[in-house]
């Protein structure tokens, strides 16, 4: 009788790498046509140093992190001026807020959808 790993050949196993796929596919934004794949951490703003640059004059210099925590990614406004909004509600200074798939974050004029 031939040994069968769980993950390779059993129903269960072909579930679980959909599934696994799935969640690769929700770590990343979509801005300006352009696809962000997300890291450990990514800082977010104006100024020349954040991880994404954003040419908005309504966004602060740091204006915000998303952050992966465990297995899930997070965002946070960093105390920016005109505040991060997550699907159309603004988000508190300095508290982490779960992202999901299809949530749209603004920053100023400009929009990221988590894919």
């Amino acid at each position: 009788m031939q040994d069968y790993t769980i993950t390779t050949e059993s129903a269960v196993g072909q579930r679980l790498e959909m599934l696994n796929d799935d969640a690769e596919s929700v770590s990343y934004l979509m801005f300006n046509k352009n696809k962000i794949n997300l890291v450990a951490k990514i800082s977010i703003g104006r100024a020349s140093d954040n991880d994404v640059v954003i040419d908005n004059k309504l966004a602060s210099r740091h204006h915000a992190i998303i952050q992966k925590i465990k297995e899930d990614f997070f965002i946070k406004d960093t105390e920016s001026t005109n505040g991060t909004y997550l699907n159309g509600k603004r988000i508190p200074n300095d508290k982490y807020v779960k992202l999901h798939k299809g949530d749209k974050i603004t920053i100023g004029n400009d929009s990221f959808i988590m894919a």
